[in-house]
């Protein structure tokens, strides 16, 4: 298995795992539980890896490439009251306006 993504939020993580499982790529998290580990451990080493099949890193590689590269996951400004969103977000939590690109 090779690692495809890795991030220290968890969430992140699972995110990407979603989504390449609704693009048929089957997948597992390395390092769920890992971070009590951290001081004894370099930190890095201790984030959770979203690793898949040797002959499903490619097309697994460029999903992610391609979602990452997506205004999903970018901060975006909100278009009403000026407010930065984390880009995971697609409402902004003070005035309740969508994001644009959503």
């Amino acid at each position: 298995m090779k690692t495809v993504y890795s991030a220290a939020n968890i969430s992140l993580v699972s995110i990407f795992q979603n989504i390449l499982e609704r693009h048929g790529i089957r997948c597992r998290v390395k390092n769920h539980y890992l971070s009590a580990g951290m001081g004894e451990l370099p930190p890095i080493e201790c984030w959770p890896q979203l690793c898949v099949a040797d002959e499903d890193y490619p097309e697994a590689k460029r999903i992610v490439d391609e979602a990452m590269a997506e205004n999903h996951l970018q901060s975006w400004i909100c278009e009403a009251c000026g407010e930065e969103i984390e880009g995971q977000f697609a409402e902004c939590w003070k005035c309740g306006k969508r994001c644009p690109t959503e």
